[in-house]
């Protein structure tokens, strides 16, 4: 019988050969599968049972908050289905085990529209200030991130990951490889983000053409996350902004302002690629804004005669 660590690296190979998952994805496996062996201080299969399994959890929920208790515990279970399926085991102990999270709610971070108005004017006016040439291709390109981001509602991840061929400006769409490999089509409707991605490709032809990536740094290479977090920081400052923005946060912002403009969630559900309805369901708490004008305009004490 193959031990626990070596089960564990058959696993991690089969979710990369056959699962076909991504690489963040099996970093975050192997990150959870290994403080897993290591918290149950043994490395025979034979040893685990319900009860194990039960101080592994009680474990987490004491380390860690409910939401990443849960993925870690979604990790291992995969793992045991694996087991399972490979006939290491007869009986998968946590088909005995009844886990139930209570998470708290925590609604989605967004920004300001009049926020959202002042970053890019900041970023708009330092483009048509830039004092030579490589300033002026940085901060074009950097627009062109930006927009991008709230014009979409994309991840980070996926924008870091566009190819050229994703982008069809001549369609005015964007192909987007989601969680799970799941494609989903999104159109440039706005023409002040439509001219800015095409002054983009033409400034960037050559590096994009040369690295087969669409949005490069300024060292020629494929931009990575964290050089968008310095590069919204850096804005952020110029424009004196004291909110925190993230990346993410345009994503969320892009969510609630269709939802306050009464687009129907289940169009919203497909431009972000959520899976579930479920999960687009969190940006169902109305803003306040919004729950002002639904409690002036339609609550029926304004139409009593007191």
């Amino acid at each position: 019988m193959k031990n626990l660590n070596t089960l564990k690296d058959d696993y991690l190979l089969f979710c990369k050969n056959q699962k076909c998952l991504d690489e963040k994805t099996l970093k975050a496996y192997k990150i959870d599968l290994r403080q897993f062996l290591d918290m149950i201080h043994t490395d025979l299969l034979t040893t685990i049972d319900t009860n194990l399994l039960e101080n592994y959890i009680c474990k987490l929920h004491q380390t860690y908050k409910p939401k990443t208790a849960k993925r870690k515990i979604a990790s291992v279970k995969a793992f045991f289905h694996y087991l399972e399926y490979k006939d290491y085991i007869s009986i998968n102990p946590f088909s005995k085990i009844h886990i139930k999270f209570r998470e708290p709610v925590i609604l989605p971070k967004t920004i300001p529209l009049n926020t959202v108005e002042l970053f890019l004017s900041t970023m708009y006016n330092h483009l048509s200030s830039a004092k030579n040439d490589y300033q002026y291709r940085n901060i074009l390109r950097d627009i062109a991130i930006i927009e991008l981001l709230f014009a979409t509602g994309m991840r980070i991840s996926e924008l870091c990951s566009l190819t050229p061929a994703n982008v069809n400006l001549i369609n005015r769409t964007v192909l987007i490889y989601g969680k799970g490999s799941k494609e989903r089509i999104i159109q440039i409707g706005n023409e002040d983000v439509y001219r800015i991605l095409c002054k983009y490709v033409q400034e960037f032809q050559n590096e994009i053409g040369r690295t087969g990536h669409f949005f490069i740094n300024h060292l020629g290479e494929a931009l990575s996350d964290q050089s968008v977090r310095r590069m919204i920081r850096k804005y952020a400052s110029m424009a004196s902004i004291p909110l925190h923005i993230t990346p993410h946060m345009f994503r969320h912002t892009f969510a609630t302002a269709l939802l306050d403009a009464d687009v129907d969630i289940r169009y919203i559900q497909e431009m972000l690629g959520h899976s579930s309805i479920n999960i687009t369901e969190i940006y169902t708490h109305v803003t306040t804004a919004k729950q002002m004008s639904i409690l002036s305009t339609k609550h029926p004490r304004k139409d009593l005669r007191v």
